[in-house]
């Protein structure tokens, strides 16, 4: 079987279709695969980082605001869709899988055009609007939540997966990834705020930092996002703390190795989006979720409510976050080790493990057609 994938923009996107496509080389290592990006999006470093071809579409997102720059967009669409229907026609896929962002409008669009059959998948409650647009081209439509159908028209297409997530984080070791990152026995944290980072939650850690540089108690991992790696790493230095003393600190922009660091953590604290939930629920991880206020539908402050109404995390929304509250809520929690169990196991329940496999069995569904 022959496979195209399309997503980007952010990890969000990307790493759902690096699952499916992990998963299908697992079950046919004859299965050809490619994928379909932007240049200066993060699948230009990730996809082929996990070891598959990738393809390049010039395109960008609609300004949600009235703005002449959206007939630039609209140009660009165009001519993306005659991109994506030359890589189609040269690599021949049997089936298009697309996981969102605006990569996939194109991609979805170019493969109706051609006649190829395809999937589209949605992560979160509230599809987006590239899935929304795409849902008349789609074969199946496959949803993270059952009530995402609710809010399609084409509810007849309409499949519920579950968020993929990828193999490696499924089958992570907590001793093992603890020995591999060089951790001792003191409760280790791992936080970020997604994979282009956030703000206000970084500004809280490195206020953070600077009270735990003055006690070795907890080990931290903090992730900021490429963007802003720079900006947090002078703040830390223009505080007077040097990293370098502090080994129980660490400030990197981007986790590559997320599946040590989320298996090794006794307790995460990061935004709400979709697929990080859904690997926090996988490995039974205990959370402080924050969900980012700048998204359609505050569906990130939904995706933590979900958890939180089921026993599953703690959140704190933006408008409170601050240091004084994150460190009071972390360390209520962090050395309560009964209050860690019962957040780990109802967290296990939500979980989902097979959407990868379910994805995929639609997509060979569709061509022993």
């Amino acid at each position: 079987m022959r496979i195209l994938f399309a997503g980007g923009g952010t990890a969000g996107h990307i790493n759902p279709a690096l699952s499916i496509a992990a998963y299908a080389k697992s079950v046919d290592e004859k299965c050809e695969i490619l994928f379909i990006g932007k240049k200066g999006n993060m699948e230009e470093t990730l996809v082929p980082k996990a070891g598959f071809d990738i393809k390049f579409i010039d395109i960008e997102g609609f300004k949600r605001s009235l703005t002449l720059k959206n007939v630039k967009v609209i140009l660009k669409t165009i001519r993306a869709i005659s991109e994506s229907k030359k890589i189609i026609k040269s690599f021949k896929p049997d089936v298009v899988i697309c996981t969102g962002g605006y990569v996939s409008g194109p991609v979805m669009s170019a493969a109706a055009a051609l006649k190829i059959p395809s999937i589209i998948h949605e992560q979160n409650v509230f599809a987006g609007v590239t899935v929304k647009l795409s849902q008349k081209y789609a074969t199946y439509i496959a949803t993270s939540f059952e009530k995402t159908r609710e809010y399609l028209k084409a509810k007849d297409k309409c499949v519920f997966t579950g968020n993929p997530v990828r193999e490696e984080i499924l089958c992570a070791d907590k001793d093992v990834s603890r020995a591999a990152l060089g951790l001792d026995n003191r409760p280790f944290v791992l936080c970020f705020g997604g994979s282009l980072g956030a703000k206000r939650i970084n500004d809280t850690a490195v206020d953070y930092i600077q009270r735990l540089s003055k006690e070795d108690k907890i080990q931290f991992m903090f992730g900021t996002g490429k963007r802003n790696y720079d900006e947090v790493m002078s703040d830390i230095k223009k505080r007077g703390i040097d990293l370098h003393e502090h080994k129980n600190i660490r400030v990197c922009d981007y986790i590559y190795d997320m599946d040590k660091a989320l298996s090794a953590a006794d307790v995460v604290i990061g935004r709400a989006g979709a697929i990080s939930i859904s690997e926090i629920c996988a490995l039974g991880k205990a959370s402080i979720l924050i969900p980012s206020p700048n998204v359609a539908h505050n569906h990130q402050y939904t995706n933590a409510k979900a958890l939180v109404d089921n026993g599953a995390a703690i959140m704190i929304t933006e408008d409170e976050l601050d240091a004084d509250v994150l460190e009071k809520k972390l360390e209520s929690l962090i050395y309560d080790k009964e209050k860690i169990a019962i957040l780990e196991e109802n967290a296990k329940k939500i979980g989902t493990k097979d959407a990868s496999k379910k994805i995929y069995e639609l997509a060979s569904g569709i061509v022993s057609k």
